[in-house]
């Protein structure tokens, strides 16, 4: 699909990020939009933005859709052949992703499951409700957003990190085993795997929102006292650190985490959209997954020693944060 002009293109999570990027790169292109978040003020500035530099007539739809909820997902579908006036889509952009659920023994269930059923039951159910409408297409491309930890599941060696890897683990078991299905059953429909490394994006501050957490802003001096304790305790930080101290660390490292990540979200979904054109199934984004990957792939055993993680901070330049 080296034209994006007149397609239809469904984004999942464009409110921020990479979906966002994505649907303002396609629309200036002439691709006309159905995209979704859960965020609807995030939402309404990306169709502000998509309007702005929309080209040849394309038009873009938003749509208020939790895609870890699968009776949303297929309303949301419905919205789309309605508000298009089409029983085809060209291509699925499964992007909505959430962080939390570090710790499988010690973090509470639902965030688990909330984080868990984001990452890979929205990319299930929205795969599941549009790939009829990609299948009835003359041309169709499923792009599934996984990660670097869907096959490293590492944070680094004092941060547990099972919720999201085991979704982004299985997007991409799907994703690969989607290859033969759908060469053999729909060969007009490709898939591409998205692994990115670490984008500068807002997720951090999305997912505090969505689980329902506080921002560092808005953490009373209680959520701080405990917080601080239980950092404490892991040895994350010092006993010296007062309450302010730790506010004004957490809200450093979540911008920091934005606006000096080695890539940014333009740069992301230029790359991914590049792939799609060459019709690549797999692509690494950034140069700290292209070096990830290779690095886990040659040292598989001690891909979990604390001492990996060191030579992959060398390796790499910096201070790796995985979405």
């Amino acid at each position: 699909m080296r034209n994006f002009r007149d397609k239809i293109a469904v984004i999942t999570g464009a409110g921020t990020g990479m979906g966002r990027e994505l649907a303002i790169q396609l629309i200036s292109e002439g691709c006309n939009l159905a995209i979704c978040d859960i965020l609807t003020d995030n939402l309404e500035e990306t169709q502000v933005l998509c309007r702005d530099v929309a080209t040849y007539g394309a038009r873009v739809t938003i749509h208020t859709c939790d895609v870890a909820v699968e009776s949303q997902v297929v309303a949301f579908c419905d919205e789309v052949k309605d508000a298009h006036r089409t029983q085809c889509v060209n291509l699925l952009f499964n992007n909505a992703g959430i962080g939390g659920g570090h710790s499988f023994l010690l973090d509470e269930r639902s965030v688990w499951d909330r984080t868990f059923a984001v990452n890979w039951f929205g990319v299930y159910y929205c795969s599941r409700a549009f790939m009829p409408m990609l299948t009835a297409s003359d041309e169709g491309h499923l792009i599934n957003t996984s990660s670097v930890n869907g096959f490293w599941a590492n944070l680094g060696p004092s941060m547990p990190y099972t919720a999201s890897s085991a979704a982004k683990f299985a997007v991409k078991g799907f994703s690969e085993a989607l290859l033969v299905d759908l060469r053999l059953n729909a060969p007009h429909v490709k898939v591409t795997l998205v692994m990115p490394g670490h984008i500068g994006t807002s997720i951090a501050v999305n997912a505090a929102k969505i689980h329902g957490t506080p921002s560092p802003e808005e953490m009373t001096s209680e959520q701080l006292s405990a917080l601080r304790a239980r950092m404490i305790k892991s040895e994350k930080i010092g006993g010296q650190v007062t309450n302010e101290e730790l506010r004004n660390m957490m809200i450093v490292r979540q911008n920091s985490f934005r606006d000096d990540a080695p890539m940014s979200a333009t740069k992301a979904a230029t790359c991914i959209l590049d792939a799609v054109r060459k019709g690549v199934w797999r692509v690494l984004v950034g140069k700290d997954a292209v070096f990830l990957d290779k690095f886990v792939r040659e040292n598989p055993q001690d891909a979990y020693d604390p001492a990996f993680f060191s030579e992959v901070q060398r390796g790499v330049g910096s201070e790796l944060f995985h979405t």
